[in-house]
């Protein structure tokens, strides 16, 4: 699972505010919101960053998306809609190399996002 932070929430070695499980992804708050709504999901199998993914994770990827979408809409959200993002790499803003997605909703996105 990686030893990165994400990995520890996922073996919960430290805690979290989950809000989201299936058998393959993890999701829980941001420590540092950056929209009303701000979730991570996270893979429980890891991999750094997308650059890792190969088509062997296709369905993997897939699953992050799916679960992301099936948040949105168990909270309502889903109908005035919702941004997902992910970084990679340090010029793309990633901080912690556990590939995840950040969900984020709650109010009206802007283009572009910086």
């Amino acid at each position: 699972m990686g030893d990165t932070i994400f990995g520890k929430i996922v073996r919960r070695e430290i805690p979290a505010d989950i809000v989201y499980e299936n058998d393959d992804v993890l999701a829980f708050k941001d420590l540092n919101p950056q929209a009303p709504v701000h979730v991570l999901f996270v893979p429980k199998r890891a991999l750094a960053t997308l650059n890792e993914a190969t088509s062997a994770d296709a369905e993997l990827l897939g699953k992050l998306m799916l679960a992301a979408a099936d948040y949105a809409k168990a909270q309502g959200f889903d109908k005035d809609g919702y941004r997902v993002v992910v970084n990679c790499n340090e010029h793309g803003g990633q901080t912690v190399f556990h590939l995840h997605l950040h969900l984020l909703a709650g109010r009206r996105m802007h283009w572009p996002p910086g």
